[in-house]
C-alpha cells in the first residue's frame, strides 16, 4: 500500500484560503458512476489538477491534497477508480482494496479519468485552461501515462509511479516507459532513493526513454526517503516533503 489510512498531505492550510469544496458523482462514458471530490480555487490561476490515488481509491489523503492544491490557486478534483465494482462510499482503513484493484481495466479507468477532465473543464469545474494531473505509487503511474493520453495535458507529475509497470502483473496497465514516446505533455517525476521497489536503474530507463522522444522531464530523487515518504507521519522526511511540494507548485506554474 503506498500510505496508511492515518496518512496525510505534509502541507500545511493556508489561513483565509477558503475554498468551495464538495463530493461528487460523475458519470463515465460507459454509465458507472463514481466518487469524486473537488474543490474550487477562491483565486483561480487558470490551472486544473486532476489526482489521482494510491490503490486505496478516494481516501481521505487525497480528499485533504485537493484542498490544498485549492487554496494554491489550483482547481482540483480526485477521482475514486472502483464505480464498477463497489457501491459503498467507505474507502477508510476497513476497505478491501486489492480485490478491487484486481478487477480494473485500463480503458475503464481512462474512461473515468476523461470524466473528470471534462468536469474540470466546465463552468462548474472552473474552466481551466492548464490541466495537470498528479499521482501516487498507482496513481503515479497512472499519471505519466496522461501524457500520452489525448486529453491535452500541459503537464503531469507522478510521486513514486513506477516507470516500468506495477509490481501487480495481473492489473491491465500500460507501462510508462513504453509509453513514453508518445508522450506529449512535459512530466515531473519524484522519487525516494530509499525506495526498495523502484530502484535506481528504473529511474533511469525512464529518463532515457523520455530524453529519446524529446520530452521536457525534470526527475528528483531524495536521499534516503522511502516509498510513501510525501506523508505527515514522516516527520523525518518533511524537508524533502517541502522540497517536492515547491517543486510541483514551480511545475504548475512553468506550465500555466
Amino acid at each position: 500500500m503506498c500510505f496508511d489510512h492515518r496518512a496525510r498531505p505534509p502541507i500545511a492550510p493556508i489561513a483565509g484560503g477558503a475554498t468551495d469544496a464538495r463530493d461528487l458523482t460523475l458519470t463515465s462514458a460507459d454509465g458507472t458512476k463514481f466518487m469524486a471530490y473537488a474543490a474550487r480555487a477562491t483565486n483561480p490561476t487558470g490551472a486544473g489538477m486532476v489526482v489521482l490515488p494510491d490503490v486505496r481509491g478516494l481516501h481521505q489523503y487525497y480528499k485533504e491534497l485537493v484542498l490544498r492544491f485549492a487554496e494554491n490557486g489550483v482547481d482540483a478534483i480526485a477521482l475514486d477508480y472502483f464505480g464498477r465494482t463497489d457501491s459503498s462510499n467507505d474507502r477508510g482503513e476497513s476497505f478491501d482494496w486489492m480485490p478491487h484493484v484486481m478487477q480494473t481495466k485500463d480503458a475503464q479507468v481512462q474512461a473515468d479519468v476523461a470524466a473528470t477532465v471534462a468536469h474540470l473543464r466546465s463552468a462548474e469545474g472552473g474552466n481551466v485552461r492548464a490541466l495537470f494531473s498528479v499521482g501516487f505509487c498507482f496513481g503515479g503511474a497512472l499519471s505519466f501515462n496522461q501524457a500520452a493520453s489525448g486529453l491535452g495535458y500541459a503537464g503531469v507529475i507522478g510521486f513514486y509511479g513506477w516507470p516500468l509497470g506495477l509490481p501487480i502483473p495481473e492489473v491491465d496497465r500500460p507501462r510508462p516507459i513504453d509509453s513514453a514516446a508518445q508522450y506529449k505533455a512535459a512530466v515531473l517525476a519524484i522519487y525516494g532513493e530509499a525506495d526498495q521497489g523502484i530502484p535506481p536503474d528504473a529511474i533511469q530507463q525512464f529518463d532515457a526513454a523520455l530524453d529519446a522522444a524529446g520530452v521536457e522531464h525534470e526527475t528528483h530523487s531524495y536521499a534516503n526517503a522511502p516509498h510513501s515518504f510525501f506523508d505527515r507521519q514522516q516527520e523525518q522526511f518533511a524537508e524533502a516533503s517541502a522540497d517536492s511540494w515547491e517543486r510541483v507548485k514551480a511545475f504548475i506554474a512553468k506550465h500555466t
